[in-house]
C-alpha cells in the first residue's frame, strides 16, 4: 500500500495555510500524492517506495545473477527489508523447504542507521547450487521514510501545489519579475539521486 511522504498537514504549514483553513485540503493532498509517486518513479520504486510493508510477505528468488562472491563468503541480493522481526529464510532444490539460519544480514548495521537490509551473508561458504531457490518472509520496505525523500516530497508538492498560478511554466515576482519555471527541481533531484536504484536512472 503506497505510502505519502508528506503529510497535508506538513504541507499546508510550509505554505503558511492556516491548519483550519480546509477549502484546499483536495489540492493539497493531490499535490502530496503526486510528489510522492513522481519520487518513486524516479527512483525506479514504482510499487516499491520507500516505507515499510505492514505484514510480512513472501518472496522467492532464484540465484543465477543474485549471489555476488566476496571475501567473507556469497551475498544473495534481496528486496529491500526494512524489519527482520520474525524473518524467515529457506532454501528448496525442488519442491520441499529447509530453514536457512546460518546467515548475517547486509549491509551491517543497516537497520540502526534507519536502511534497509538488501543482502544476506552466509559467511565462509556458498548459498547454494545455482538451481536452488530461496524464500525470505519478511517485511519488506524501508524501516522509515529517509529524511531526503521527506524534504524532496516537500519541495515537489510545494511546487505542484503552486503550479495552478503559473499553467504555462511561469510564476510572477514582486522582486523578481516574470520567472520561469524550470522542468525539474535541482534540489529535488539532488535529495533523490542518491536512492535511484543502480541500473535505473
Amino acid at each position: 500500500m503506497a505510502t505519502e511522504y508528506v503529510t497535508r498537514e506538513q504541507l499546508k504549514n510550509q505554505l503558511g495555510i492556516e491548519a483550519d483553513d480546509t477549502t484546499r485540503d483536495a489540492k493539497a493532498d493531490r499535490a502530496v500524492r503526486a510528489a510522492s509517486r513522481a519520487i518513486d518513479r524516479a527512483t525506479g520504486r514504482l510499487g516499491r517506495g520507500f516505507w515499510l510493508d505492514e505484514a510480512p510477505t513472501a518472496r522467492t528468488y532464484r540465484l543465477d545473477g543474485r549471489v555476488v562472491r566476496g571475501r567473507d563468503g556469497d551475498v544473495l541480493l534481496v528486496d529491500e527489508i526494512g524489519d527482520i522481526t520474525g524473518m524467515v529464510v529457506e532454501v528448496s532444490y525442488v519442491t520441499s523447504w529447509s530453514p536457512v539460519t546460518d546467515y548475517e544480514t547486509q549491509p551491517d548495521n543497516a537497520l540502526a542507521d534507519s536502511r534497509p537490509v538488501t543482502g544476506l551473508l552466509r559467511a565462509g561458504r556458498a548459498w547454494a547450487l545455482p538451481s536452488a531457490r530461496v524464500r525470505v518472509t519478511a517485511r519488506f520496505g524501508w524501516p522509515s521514510v529517509p529524511d531526503d525523500i521527506a524534504e524532496a516530497a516537500m519541495i515537489q508538492a510545494a511546487r505542484l501545489f503552486k503550479r495552478a498560478d503559473s499553467p504555462e511554466g511561469v510564476m510572477g515576482s514582486a522582486e523578481w519579475g516574470v520567472v520561469r519555471l524550470s522542468r525539474r527541481d535541482p534540489d529535488v533531484w539532488a535529495l533523490i539521486e542518491p536512492y535511484i536504484i543502480p541500473g535505473f536512472g
